[in-house]
């Protein structure tokens, strides 16, 4: 644990279902820190090796260099507190002592640390870490986005050729070309799009 100063800061959770801006949104946070001159941290979970081991990508195009949350853990408590923010990526990923370590951050280093995450995975289950930021974040928001119903899209169904995959480890890694959000009911009922025929 680190021991410390008095707070001001927070923990904050933002969560969204896939496709609902939250890479982006991390990004550009960093973007309004570094423009008025503050130092803002960005850094993801080691598992998130899509874009590449220390790049954060969105769908939209923006991208920056990070570096990885085990490398955050290891860094002198004097140097995290060099920082204006600290901005985790994909936190679903972290682990729960990862999770209190950010809190400590926080807590003991006066620094805000701001998470952009999955809440559930593709069996509508918490992950890790999302479960321990549910359980002691200061400010957990939701990102939406929607269904191709309309309704909001709380679930995101992986899926494969033959339709939505019910079974499987709970990290594989992938973007539009394996999942999708969707409204609970099409999640439930299995239906990708409007044409879909029933699971």
């Amino acid at each position: 644990m680190i021991s410390g100063v008095n707070n001001v800061a927070k923990l904050y959770f933002y969560y969204g279902a896939m496709n609902s801006s939250k890479t982006a949104n991390a990004l550009m946070t960093c973007f309004n820190y570094q423009e008025v001159g503050q130092r803002a941290l960005l850094c993801k979970a080691d598992a998130d090796t899509r874009d590449g081991v220390r790049t954060i990508r969105s769908r939209i195009g923006l991208k920056q260099e990070c570096i990885l949350l085990r490398e955050l853990v290891a860094l002198p408590k004097e140097e995290i507190k060099t920082y204006h923010c600290i901005i985790v990526d994909e936190v679903q990923f972290a682990t729960e002592e990862q999770i209190d370590f950010l809190s400590d951050i926080v807590d003991f280093l006066d620094v805000p640390v701001m998470c952009y995450g999955l809440r559930t995975d593709f069996q509508n289950r918490l992950f890790p870490g999302s479960e321990r930021l549910i359980a002691v974040a200061d400010t957990i928001r939701e990102i939406r986005t929607v269904c191709w119903c309309g309704k909001k899209a709380v679930c995101n169904a992986r899926f494969d050729s033959d339709g939505i995959v019910r079974g499987g480890k709970q990290i594989l890694l992938g973007a539009n070309e394996r999942y999708v959000a969707l409204c609970r009911r099409h999640f439930k009922l299995g239906m990708l799009r409007p044409e879909t025929e029933h699971v």
